[in-house]
């Protein structure tokens, strides 16, 4: 069974930074895309940044400049690196793996539980 571990969420002020990490177990033998998105209450959940399997990522406009995904493959690892946080950053950020081959075969995605990410101004 696959499961994502995030950490790294907390309270911080604006202008300050945070360094998200998700870490994927079970029997995992390849991940197509890693990413993280985020959710407020009563708003659907959004991308803020994927990345795949060459480096190559992908950002949502409101995090461009800011934050920086990366991923250690070796490690089933992914990273999000937020600098200059705002107040509207205020989310649960979820962890998010797809198109995995297991060694009980392909799965289509997986859901890291979120961590809180919380801006104060």
């Amino acid at each position: 069974q696959v499961q994502l571990v995030e950490s790294g969420g907390g309270v911080v002020q604006a202008g300050g930074s945070l360094r998200l990490s998700c870490a994927a177990s079970g029997r995992i033998y390849t991940i197509g895309a890693m990413g993280w998105y985020r959710q407020v209450p009563g708003k659907q959940r959004e991308l803020v940044a994927d990345i795949i399997s060459d480096g190559t990522a992908n950002y949502a406009d409101s995090v461009k400049g800011r934050f920086t995904i990366s991923r250690d493959n070796a490690k089933k690892m992914v990273y999000l690196q937020m600098n200059s946080l705002k107040p509207e950053d205020t989310a649960v950020y979820y962890c998010n793996i797809d198109r995995l081959t297991t060694q009980t075969g392909p799965v289509l995605e997986v859901w890291g539980q979120g961590t809180q990410v919380t801006v104060s101004s």
